[in-house]
Order: structure tokens, then C-alpha cells, then sequence
């Protein structure tokens, strides 16, 4: 390894796959509820719809932050 190179660290592919497994694991939770969902006015949906779109990015923060600095908090 040449002077003043960085190592590669497995916190990137690790948590990548952690990333892909929650988006996996989340598509399956709203769509268990699909049904439910769809009896409902369309209007009713929309919101819902929305805010499942939303809320799976909310606990990337931490994992993205972990990624790069190996920190589940900024310090």
C-alpha cells in the first residue's frame, strides 16, 4: 500500500447491505398493510403513502454518518 493511502474499511459494504435489507424489509411492512390501505379512500391513502415514503429514510442518518466515520453520532 502505497504512503498516505487510505485502507478500505468494511463499514461501507456492510452497511450498504444493511441499507438494501432495511429498504427490502420495509417494502415488505407497508405491503403487508396494502390491503388495508386500499380499502380506504383514495384521499386517505395519499397521506399515508406519503409518510411511508418519507419515514424509511429517517434511520439512514446514523448508518450513513457510521459509514464514513465509524460514529453512530456526530461528536
Amino acid at each position: 500500500m502505497a504512503p498516505g493511502s487510505v485502507k478500505p474499511s468494511w463499514r461501507k459494504p456492510a452497511g450498504a447491505l444493511g441499507i438494501i435489507a432495511w429498504i427490502f424489509l420495509w417494502v415488505i411492512l407497508v405491503a403487508s398493510f396494502s390491503s388495508w390501505i386500499g380499502q380506504l379512500h383514495v384521499l386517505a391513502q395519499l397521506p399515508i403513502y406519503i409518510v411511508t415514503g418519507v419515514v424509511w429514510v429517517l434511520p439512514l442518518g446514523g448508518v450513513l454518518r457510521w459509514m464514513e466515520t465509524g460514529r453512530w453520532r456526530s461528536a
